[in-house]
């Protein structure tokens, strides 16, 4: 494929198709990016000085460039191989035969005759490691040396066609493959330039022809060989403006007023698209098309011309791409480019277009669903039936668009065009979607259509038989509305209901919902309808658990709000598990009056209506109160059932806990009886005291005086214990969402966060609570003695308040040494609050006692010091002057002593056999030896404790006197640093 420039050999028909001319209408069925190689190397190959022809195929794409070589490309844009094709020689044509691993180049320069050389991409050659070359032919004209403007192959290479730009074609017939030689015959010659060649393969191989005047046809191979080629239209086509569609084999060819097709029987349809033509490509069913920029440049300012100088041109030589559908008549994507377009190729099921300026595009086509959504909101409705057949959609899809085409001339009104839609997807469409739009009187003829035809296919039900022969009463098509009242064969409970309903007779339709076991339409009829709550509460307490909670749940609320005594028993009853259904004992019957020897049976069914049956009679008065009679409750009376409470598993009771909602009062008495029953779960149980709770503080919040006392002292005593089934959590939240602070003093309380209870009241400003809280629990959290001491200094209205307390607290700080006297003046001076003459005291006794532990300290270091120099001295005179031993006896027996005698330094004699020496022992004074062995044990402890850093730490912070420990650790030898062996 050729990037060869092209205007030259553009050329205009003269010919319109004006006449035929239609609107193609617009869309965006293509998204649209630019594709960046990732490589620097890869992008620069894009360039026109780079790339001078370009083919896609086989999941690859294929550059030629300038210099011979030819890049392959992967669909990641990265180069995968290169090989030189061809020596110095700009390669201008290549086709790869799409499925195989062949690749079709040729290179020419006007100095030379073209080359065409045929490739076996998976072989590779052994000299020089690239694929392997099958055959080499040089391209003979026959004339001077032109351009090739023109070439094509059939893709098993068994022929090639060759045009060029002086008018002749050539082609080239053999084995290209195999290398078994080929021959070259020059089958067309003209005056006009050649701009496309086509093959259409079949029993005989079709040579299609294009000049700039001029479409041929030449059969080339089978029967007709031989005959000079056949003029098919005196009109041509541009450079570039003749493609093949590769799905029905016609040959495609664009010009300025359409889009012509050609096919074994000559020209086929034409598509009037007027506008220049630079390009055309066929992608899948699209047609594309390039349209070269304008060249007039009288319109452009001059203003602009004169800022950007001699770009300014360029700035409005903008290129238009559109892709048609020319079946559907329609414009998939269109765009106008500022660089002008080279090519256009698909690969990897999208279509690519490669720009002057190098710059690489991709279209890919959005989906059916994504185009069928665009054309339903333009309401293109018999576009998107067109589009959807075309793309071979299944019946459901198609029945979709019809319905919604049907829907949209609904709505404008063109009811018998839209019925006819909806008759055309009657397969897959729910009827009763159709018929509700045409419930109206005035639309009657349409419904009926419609019923018909559900009738017609076997697809109606006993309703629509009924709605049918509904809608021929009102056409009074009295005959067949007959004939089905008296059959009654499709007698349709719902519907008779619904007209009861519909027409008032709400009794009549309990009575019929009755027969029929349709307890839930009872129950829905009496409170929906009738509104008679207490029979409805009463009906459903007849029935067992599983009629009697769905209904009981459905409508809790209405039953609680007007019934609110029973209905709270009737859930209270059903939760613990007490519940029974109540039975119908019949009363003792009245006496009959004179003339009503007529059943109630009978009265009843004298006043339910037949389906759909159109009458303006209503009962008289007399009738209506013989039919009320039929349904009292005054006949029969409910009692409980003597067999004691049914067997049904009890639901959790957070389950009904939003009927109640607006319903504190019955709330709270439910949640009460069920915390009395004692075989709750314990999960259950938390659920009940944490909502009883809550419900108590907002029942609280409600209250003023005494009500509000009342219902917090409830609450309280709900919290107020060691073990309560809620979570401390979630009482605290809810004691702070309604501000009941004895809660979350409560729960602190036990849950040992004391100080969290003095916080609290201290961030409240409540300084009486603060030191209630601290007398209460001070003793036990020394800790909170410093907090209050900065608390009472925190302002004066706190100080004002706290009183006396400073002075006890700072006695107590004292006593216990909680906190440095340094730290209680910090404390203090972060405020202007304390003054001096409240802390005189205080520090006086605290510089006094100082006073004295440092005289103590004095008299003990000096005491130490003299005890040391005792020992100092000693030990100096042991090592430099001689003893003298005047011990007359033995210190272990007590003997006189006598030779051999051992002295000791420490002035202890003994006999050397009451030493019990063995021998090479050293040998040690018994009697000072328990003594030595304690001292060595000591300091051993001492040296060892001296790495265990973990018990100076706890010690330290057990300790109130921090620096005594210090220095008790250092004269351990904890601080020493480690001796060095």
């Amino acid at each position: 494929m050729a990037l060869t420039s092209v205007s030259q050999y553009q050329v205009r028909n003269p010919h319109s198709l004006a006449d035929r001319t239609v609107k193609w209408k617009t869309f965006n069925f293509f998204d649209v990016s630019q594709v960046k190689p990732a490589d620097s190397e890869s992008s620069s190959l894009f360039n026109s000085t780079e790339c001078s022809c370009l083919c896609a195929g086989s999941e690859n794409l294929f550059l030629g460039s300038n210099d011979g070589y030819v890049r392959i490309l992967s669909q990641a844009f990265k180069v995968v191989r290169t090989f030189q094709a061809q020596d110095s020689r700009p390669i201008t044509h290549m086709k790869q035969i799409n499925g195989s691993s062949l690749l079709v180049t040729i290179s020419e320069d006007l100095s030379n005759e073209p080359t065409l050389k045929v490739w076996a991409l998976d072989k590779p050659d052994k000299k020089t490691g690239g694929p392997k070359c099958l055959s080499s032919v040089g391209i003979q004209n026959g004339r001077k040396q032109f351009p090739i403007s023109a070439f094509a192959a059939l893709d098993n290479l068994s022929q090639l066609a060759v045009g060029f730009a002086n008018g002749s074609v050539t082609v080239v017939r053999g084995d290209l493959i195999n290398d078994r030689g080929a021959k070259q015959r020059t089958v067309f010659e003209s005056e006009e330039p050649i701009t496309g060649v086509e093959f259409r393969d079949g029993p005989t191989t079709t040579l299609y022809l294009a000049t700039t005047g001029r479409i041929l046809i030449l059969i080339i191979s089978g029967r007709g060989q031989g005959q000079p080629a056949k003029n098919l239209e005196d009109h041509g086509c541009g450079v570039g403006c003749m493609t093949v569609d590769k799905g029905s084999g016609d040959i495609v060819v664009a010009r300025d007023d359409a889009i012509y097709s050609y096919g074994v029987n000559g020209r086929g349809p034409s598509y009037a698209y007027e506008g220049p033509k630079q390009l055309v490509s066929v992608f899948g069913s699209f047609v594309a098309i390039v349209t070269p920029p304008k060249t007039d440049t009288a319109s452009k300012p001059g203003m602009l011309r004169r800022f950007v100088g001699g770009q300014a041109s360029n700035l409005y030589k903008s290129s238009t791409f559109a892709l048609l559908d020319t079946d559907l008549k329609y414009v998939a994507h269109t765009e106008s480019l500022i660089a002008q377009i080279r090519i256009v190729f698909a690969e990897w099921g999208d279509l690519f277009l490669l720009t002057l300026d190098g710059k690489l595009f991709r279209y890919h086509e959005k989906t059916l669903s994504q185009k069928l959504e665009i054309l339903y909101q333009r309401d293109l409705y018999v576009l998107a039936i067109n589009l959807a057949q075309k793309a071979g959609v299944d019946n459901s899809q198609r029945n979709t668009i019809l319905r919604k085409y049907g829907d949209y001339l609904h709505k404008k009104g063109d009811y018998d065009t839209a019925m006819q839609q909806y008759l055309k997807a009657i397969d897959s469409t729910e009827p009763s979607q159709v018929i509700r739009k045409f419930l109206d009187s005035q639309r009657i003829n349409n419904l009926i259509e419609y019923l018909e035809e559900l009738h017609e296919q076997d697809k109606a039900t006993v309703d629509h038989t009924t709605l049918l022969l509904n809608c021929y009463a009102k056409l009074k098509d009295t005959e067949k509305l007959e004939t089905f009242i008296k059959s009654g064969t499709n007698f349709d409970l719902e519907t008779a209901i619904a007209m009861c309903r519909q027409g008032g007779y709400h009794d009549q339709a309990v009575f019929l919902s009755k027969k029929h076991g349709e307890h839930d339409r009872v129950v829905d009829i009496l409170i929906e309808d009738s509104k008679d709550y207490k029979e409805a509460l009463h009906y459903i307490s007849r029935h067992e658990p599983e009629v009697m909670y769905p209904n009981l749940m459905r409508y809790a609320r209405s039953l609680l709000e007007h019934c609110p005594h029973d209905a709270t028993q009737l859930f209270i009853d059903y939760y613990t598990g007490r519940f029974s259904p109540k039975k119908d004992v019949p009363l003792a019957p009245a006496p009959a009056t004179p003339g009503g020897a007529v059943s109630t049976v009978q009265n009843l069914a004298s006043f339910i209506p037949l389906p759909y049956r159109q009458t303006t009679s209503v009962p008289t008065p007399v009738a209506q109160d013989s039919t009320q009679n039929a349904f009292s409750n005054g006949e029969l009376a409910a009692v409980d059932d003597a067999q004691g409470p049914s067997e049904y598993d009890v639901p959790k009771p957070r389950t009904a806990f939003s009927s109640f909602v607006d319903h504190p009062d019955q709330f709270i008495v439910f949640l009460e009886a069920c915390l009395q029953e004692g075989n709750m779960e314990e999960k259950d149980k938390v659920d009940l005291h944490t909502t009883l709770f809550e419900v108590y503080l907002e029942v609280a919040a409600s209250k003023t005086g005494p009500g509000k006392l009342e219902w917090e002292a409830k609450a309280r005593k709900l919290i107020d214990g060691q073990d309560i089934s809620m979570d401390a959590s979630n009482v605290l939240l809810l004691s702070h969402l309604s501000n009941f602070r004895d809660g979350a003093v409560l729960v602190r309380e036990q849950q040992g966060l004391r100080f969290d209870i003095f916080r609290s009241y201290a961030s409240a400003g409540d300084t009486a609570g603060a030191i209630k809280a601290l007398r209460k629990y001070g003793p036990e959290e020394p800790q909170l003695y410093p907090a209050a001491l900065a608390y009472f200094t925190s302002s004066p209205k706190v100080l004002e308040e706290a009183k006396d307390e400073l002075d006890m607290v700072l006695k107590k700080i004292d006593e216990d040494g909680l906190m440095a006297p340094l730290q209680v003046i910090q404390t203090l001076s972060t405020t202007a609050v304390a003054t001096m003459g409240m802390v005189k005291k205080y520090l006086s006794d605290t510089i006094e006692r100082e006073r004295k532990e440092i005289s103590n300290n004095r008299r003990l270091i000096e005491s130490y010091r003299d005890e040391t120099n005792a020992k100092r001295k000693e030990m100096d005179e042991l090592g430099n002057k001689s003893a003298v031993f005047q011990t007359r006896r033995c210190s272990a027996c007590g003997g006189s002593l006598d030779l051999p005698t051992v002295h000791f330094l420490c002035k202890h004699s003994f006999h050397q056999r009451c030493l019990n020496q063995v021998r090479d022992e050293e040998i040690e004074c018994p009697k000072c030896a328990p003594t030595n062995n304690n001292i060595r044990a000591f300091r051993k402890a001492q040296e060892e404790s001296a790495d265990r850093h973990e018990m100076f730490q706890e010690a330290l912070q057990r300790s109130r006197d921090k620096f005594g420990t210090i220095s008790e650790f250092f004269g351990r030898g904890v601080m020493a640093a480690p001796a060095t062996e």
